[in-house]
Parts: structure tokens; C-alpha cells; sequence
């Protein structure tokens, strides 16, 4: 790698359209500048590729300039010029004295930047919402720039990302084949007697190795894998302890590829699994075709779980929890984009090239069962990223 080279998978024409419409969405909300804490975002919009978002960093879009400013600490300068398509007068960096610091804080040399740049009165908008994002940088914010009017911006760049550009779909295809390899040697390694640590080990180096023709990157979070009444919530990981048998596990994993995700569940079970389990997974393996036959271009967010929603309550299944969000580009702690929700209660008209984890689990008292689809909407329908056949697996 080398400065001042485009070392994204990306053309800057299509980081200049990326910025262009964002510069958009921020006339509409009449944003003067926009800051961006948001590690996806600054991707996006710049290129940049680091694990420096442990410290205070953004990505800082004006109105009136070309390309964004890149802000973050002094050691990371460099990797903003190997990793982004900016010149070098973008990259600006604050010392380490400003590091984790009781007396000071990297928002008050960014204030100072802003100030420098005729902002000292400008509508500026940060990401309220965001991980990385915190209370004392709001409240840095405000009173070094006390002239200023400092606005939640919420998600506007996530809404940006949420349609991708075919550049963008060929990563995701590309991860998705890590996906299903990462897939099959969870399930091919699980056995009873087997230590769940060991079994999280293969999938990482999986999803690391990839495939022949290129590697995978790691990703947003590790590897979901709730076991036994683990499985009656999504969100556990492993422990050292053996696989049971006569118990279920769900796998939750997605391949990644330059940072793009394409997530991927299901479920196996070690021994005869009851007919309560085998019966709710033909439920969702049905609930998931019928929403698939209704999300398409022009549909709503909230027809695609009323499809679904209709399925299962006709076998007396509930799910009151959305079963689908936007995906992508991502860094941890989480893959979705905070966008897209299918859920009764998302007016988000579907278009093509969003891209969506289809995640309809079940959670109950003491057991579940999850089958995932991740989703590309087309011109005419909806396509799978993965070809991972859709059922119980039994071992």
C-alpha cells in the first residue's frame, strides 16, 4: 500500500456520488456540515479502514468543499492517507495529549477546525444516536461552538447506504459465498462431546481464511451460538463447555468481505429433536417463502412481517419482534445498518438494491429455533445472497 493511493475496492467517482447525495440529504435538513462518528460512515464516505474507533474520530462533510475532512488522533494520520481517496490537506489530526484525557478533549480541536472554516455560526449535525458518539462530545460541541446550532442528524448517511450500488453487491455476493463456508464447518464440526470454543475457533478462522480467490475480514459481531434453553434468546455466544446431546443450538455468522456483510442463521439439534422444534421449523421455513413472495420493489417494510406475521399465527406461532433489517457495510458492535426494520410499524417502501437480513427467530421460555435468509431486492423481487438449504439439521 502506498500514500495517496485508492486502496478501497471503490472509484472515486463513486465516493464523489456517495458524497454528492449525502450533501443532499443534508440541504434538506438544512445542514451547513455534517459530522460523522459513525466507523460505517466514515468508510463510505472516505475509504477509511482502521481499528481506531476505540478513540474519538469522525469524518466531517461541508456543504462548500469537494471532499469530507477526515479528524481522529495523530497515529492514525496514516492510515487515513494509505486507506482513503482524500488529498492530504483533508486529514487532519489532533495530538495524544487530547487521548483519553481529563483536561481535554478531541472535540474542542475539531471545534477549533470548524470555527477556522467560517462555522462558527453554522447549523451543524452530529450523529445523536450513534455508538461512538458520546454525551461529553455533545456537550464539548456545544460550548466551543456556543454561536453554533448543533442538531441530531440521526441516521441520515445510514439512509444513504441502505440502496447499494452494484459495486457494492458484488462484495456481498462475494461474502456470501464465506457465509455458507463458514456455515457448513459450524455445522460439520458440532458434535456432542465437542467444546463450543473449539467450534467458535473453526468458524472465525473460516470467515478469516475465505475462499482460494480471496480472504474474508472479521466481523461486526462474533459468533451467535445459544445451546440448550440458550437458544430461547439470539444473543449468547460460546463457552468452553461440550455440545449436549437431545439439545438445540442456533448459529448466527455472517462472511464479510472489505467490511461487507451478509449474515446468516440456522439451527442444528444433536440427537432426535422434538416434534415441538421440528414442527415450528417447517412454520418458519414457510413463513419465510411467503414473506419472500411479497417483498419487492413498491412493497412496504410492514407487508413483508405482515406476510410473515400471517404465516406462522395460523400454526398459533407469535413473533413480536421485527424479523428483518438493513445490512451491509459495517464495524462492530452490530451488522445492521439502524435503517430498514421489517415490522408492523416501518413505512419504508422497499426499492431495488436494499439489502436485507431476513431474521425471523423464535424465542420462547425455554427454547427457540432461528432461520435466516439474507435478501437482495431486484428490478422485479427479491433474490438470496445465500444458496444454503432452509431447514432443521439434525445430527
Amino acid at each position: 500500500m502506498e500514500f495517496g493511493k485508492n486502496n478501497t475496492p471503490f472509484s472515486e467517482a463513486e465516493f464523489a456520488d456517495r458524497v454528492a447525495r449525502t450533501k443532499k440529504r443534508m440541504e434538506e435538513a438544512g445542514l451547513d456540515a455534517l459530522i460523522c462518528s459513525d466507523p460505517a460512515n466514515m468508510n463510505y464516505l472516505t475509504g477509511y479502514n482502521g481499528w481506531s474507533f476505540y478513540v474519538h474520530q469522525a469524518v466531517i462533510v461541508l456543504q462548500d468543499l469537494e471532499h469530507p475532512l477526515w479528524f481522529g488522533r495523530g497515529q492514525d494520520a496514516n492510515g487515513a492517507r494509505i486507506t482513503t481517496i482524500l488529498p492530504g490537506e483533508n486529514i487532519l489530526y489532533y495530538a495524544d495529549e487530547f487521548v483519553q484525557s481529563t483536561t481535554s478533549h478531541p472535540m474542542q480541536e475539531l471545534a477549533r477546525n470548524l470555527r477556522d472554516r467560517g462555522l462558527a455560526r453554522g447549523r451543524v449535525g452530529v450523529e445523536g444516536d450513534s455508538y461512538y458518539f458520546t454525551a461529553r462530545s455533545q456537550a464539548v460541541l456545544v460550548r466551543e461552538l456556543p454561536d453554533a446550532e448543533i442538531v441530531d442528524a440521526d441516521c441520515l448517511v445510514n439512509w444513504v447506504r441502505a440502496t447499494k450500488s452494484e459495486a457494492e453487491i458484488r462484495l456481498m455476493q462475494e461474502a456470501a459465498r464465506i457465509t455458507e463456508k463458514i456455515m457448513a464447518t459450524a455445522i460439520e464440526k458440532m458434535a456432542v462431546g465437542v467444546r463450543q470454543c473449539d467450534v467458535a475457533a473453526e468458524i472465525q478462522a473460516a470467515g478469516t481464511r475465505g475462499l482460494d480467490e480471496y480472504g474474508g475480514d472479521y466481523p461486526a459481531i462474533v459468533p451467535l451460538m445459544p445451546t440448550g434453553i440458550g437458544t430461547s434468546c439470539p444473543h449468547l455466544t460460546w463457552s468452553d463447555a461440550p455440545f449436549q446431546a437431545q439439545t438445540g443450538t442456533t448459529i448466527e455468522v455472517a462472511g464479510v468481505r472489505h467490511r461487507y456483510h451478509v449474515p446468516l442463521t440456522r439451527t442444528v439439534y444433536l440427537g432426535q429433536p422434538p416434534q415441538k422444534m421440528a414442527d415450528a421449523a417447517k412454520v418458519v421455513v414457510e413463513g419465510i417463502e411467503a414473506a419472500l413472495e411479497v417483498a419487492r420493489p413498491g412493497a412496504g417494510s410492514r407487508e413483508v412481517h405482515a406476510a410473515w406475521t400471517r404465516t406462522i399465527a395460523r400454526h398459533g406461532l407469535v413473533k413480536d419482534s421485527r424479523c428483518g433489517y438493513s445490512i451491509g457495510l459495517n464495524y462492530p458492535p452490530d451488522w445492521g445498518e439502524r435503517t430498514i426494520s421489517l415490522r408492523a410499524t416501518d413505512d419504508t417502501i422497499l426499492q431495488p438494491n436494499m439489502t436485507i437480513h431476513f431474521m425471523p427467530g423464535i424465542w420462547l421460555d425455554d427454547w427457540g429455533i432461528a432461520i435466516s435468509e439474507p435478501i437482495r431486492i431486484t428490478e422485479t423481487g427479491v433474490e438470496t445472497f445465500c444458496s444454503f438449504e432452509r431447514r432443521l439439521f439434525v445430527k
